[in-house]
């Protein structure tokens, strides 16, 4: 059993027992349950139910399990001939949640 769940304005595929990694929720606390109620398709053993735009009384309960730092990505501009050079790094703060259950 999978499901489309939007979260913080995108899209992940979630299965329950599996983690994900969204974008940081700054309100949520280690440990505590979050709740989504965009759940916008959920697939129950070859049962697929999409919703218009959301599937009724369909929910997704989470898990926070830490706040981490990604990977660094390099951010280069060149232009060439011109001895322009620039280097920007950039690292993005996430969330690991812990998915508990979907509740169809």
């Amino acid at each position: 059993m999978y499901a489309i769940v939007e979260i913080l304005g995108q899209q992940f595929k979630v299965e329950a027992g599996k983690k994900v990694f969204v974008h940081r929720m700054n309100e949520a606390e280690r440990g505590s349950k979050v709740e989504f109620e965009n759940v916008l398709l959920v697939d129950n053993n070859g049962k697929v139910t999409v919703g218009t735009p959301t599937v009724k009384g369909a929910k997704v309960v989470a898990e926070v399990v830490s706040h981490v730092r990604g990977e660094k990505v390099l951010v280069f501009h060149k232009k060439r001939r011109k001895g322009y050079r620039k280097l920007n790094g950039h690292r993005q703060d996430f969330t690991e949640l812990m998915i508990n259950e979907i509740v169809a």
